[in-house]
């Protein structure tokens, strides 16, 4: 128990703790399928949760530098803003004829993660606080641009169906209260002088709540996702597909930017991560004729999880810290 309150026992086993929980997650929401609807009213208080003690970890100070680091903002635009829609729109013509599968599967790789790509890319080395400062940009990018993409893409039909109340309600709820508070946290804690206290309890609750996580989001869909499983098979591969390829896309950006590699981790994390969890409301919200959305977004989500662990221990081997990605 001793070893165990110290993050980096926890972060040596990471990968093994995070595949428990996904299996954990998986057995309960399949063996105890009534327990599903509490596990998703628990999904947005335990990402914010785990929201905070990122935040929480990463000093302001640095936050502030972070904006200011051009390079880094040019290649995290070109990955999600121009490569993922492209990669995108190519997939998605494999499911062109299922209106359902076609809007989930756009919905959910058009929007770049803001949330748990913070602490996954954290976890492999990458640079937190320059990932932290640019989410509110990422947030208002994805809002903005997301229509504009369906419109081509989806056609002005099914781009009616779509909602945004529920993008503003997530950026409040899981961006903007959760950096706030760890914002107030910081500025007492500096005032009192434990400032440092803090950042370390913060690494050490990480892991245990990202595993938390990834338990509940598990298990709150696992079963929907068994029930319709024969209709979902048909976008695996489409995510599989992005995963490999995203990666590989942020990797050349940066080498072709020059990135630092803390940098250029983050970069390729937030290109291969998407925003699931903050687009599953909008998928929720369309018309009962497209009610198979939801669980193609769910999918992603149980499809990026178990990728995430895998690139959590080969992205620092693809970008090792020789302080820049050039050869």
């Amino acid at each position: 128990m001793r070893r165990m309150r110290d993050p980096a026992a926890w972060e040596r086993h990471q990968v093994l703790l995070y595949a428990l929980a996904i299996a954990a997650g998986a057995a309960l929401g399949l063996g105890l399928p009534r327990t599903a609807g509490a596990m998703e009213a628990a999904i947005t208080p335990v990402l914010a949760a785990l929201l905070f003690v990122t935040f929480l970890a990463v000093p302001f100070r640095d936050i502030g530098r972070a904006v200011r680091s051009g390079r880094f903002l040019v290649a995290l635009a070109v990955v999600n803003l121009v490569i993922a829609p492209i990669v995108a729109f190519a997939l998605s013509r494999f499911v062109v004829d299922d209106r359902a599968l076609l809007l989930g599967v756009l919905l959910v790789l058009l929007t770049p993660c803001v949330d748990y790509v913070i602490v996954f890319a954290g976890l492999a080395g990458g640079d937190r606080a320059r990932l932290v400062a640019s989410t509110p940009l990422l947030m208002l990018a994805q809002t903005i641009l997301l229509p504009l993409y369906l419109l081509p893409m989806a056609g002005e039909a099914v781009l009616a169906s779509v909602e945004p109340g529920p993008f503003v309600e997530a950026f409040l709820v899981l961006i903007a209260l959760p950096l706030a508070l760890a914002g107030v946290a910081q500025w007492g804690a500096s005032r009192s002088s434990i400032v440092d206290l803090g950042q370390q309890a913060a690494l050490t609750t990480m892991v245990p709540l990202m595993m938390l996580t990834l338990a509940t989001v598990v298990g709150s869909q696992v079963a929907a996702v068994a029930a319709d499983l024969p209709a979902l098979l048909r976008v695996v591969p489409l995510y599989v597909a992005f995963l490999v390829l995203m990666p590989l896309a942020g990797l050349i950006v940066c080498r072709m930017l020059r990135l630092d590699t803390p940098g250029a981790r983050s970069v390729t994390f937030s290109g291969a991560t998407r925003n699931s969890l903050v687009v599953l409301p909008l998928a929720l919200a369309l018309p009962a004729e497209l009610a198979l959305a939801p669980l193609v977004v769910v999918t992603q989500t149980l499809i990026e999880l178990v990728g995430m662990i895998v690139l959590v221990r080969l992205v620092p081997r693809l970008l090792p810290s020789r302080g820049s990605v050039e050869r």
